[in-house]
C-alpha cells in the first residue's frame, strides 16, 4: 500500500504565515474546503460518475453546489452540461481540485 499523509497529521506550516523553523499545524479536511470554494473541482461519486465545475458551496454533511457543471460518464465521456448542480453528500467518494494549465 502507498504510504500516503492522512488528513489528521501533522505537516508544516509555511514560512509565509509566521512559523518559527520546526513547528508544525494540523491541515483539516474543512481547511481544504474552506480553500476551494468558488474554485474548479472535480466530485467523483460512488457510482464512477464524475462532475467537474466551480465550487458554490458545500455543508457539513457534503452536500455539494456546483456552477457550470459538466457531468462525465464512467468511461470519461461528457454527458451533459448544467448551470447549477446540487448533489448529495452520501454519493460523493471525493472532491479534487483542477490542475491548471
Amino acid at each position: 500500500r502507498d504510504k500516503q499523509p492522512m488528513a489528521d497529521q501533522e505537516a508544516p506550516v509555511a514560512a509565509e504565515e509566521g512559523a518559527s523553523k520546526g513547528k508544525v499545524a494540523k491541515y483539516q479536511p474543512s481547511d481544504f474546503l474552506k480553500a476551494v470554494l468558488g474554485r474548479p473541482v472535480i466530485v467523483k461519486l460512488n457510482s464512477g460518475v464524475s462532475y467537474r465545475g466551480i465550487l458554490a458551496c458545500l455543508d457539513g454533511y457534503m452536500n455539494i453546489a456546483m456552477e457550470q457543471t459538466e457531468e462525465y460518464g464512467i468511461d470519461g465521456q461528457l454527458k451533459a452540461k448544467y448551470g447549477d448542480c446540487f448533489i448529495r453528500g452520501n454519493n460523493v467518494h471525493y472532491i479534487s481540485t483542477i490542475k491548471r494549465r
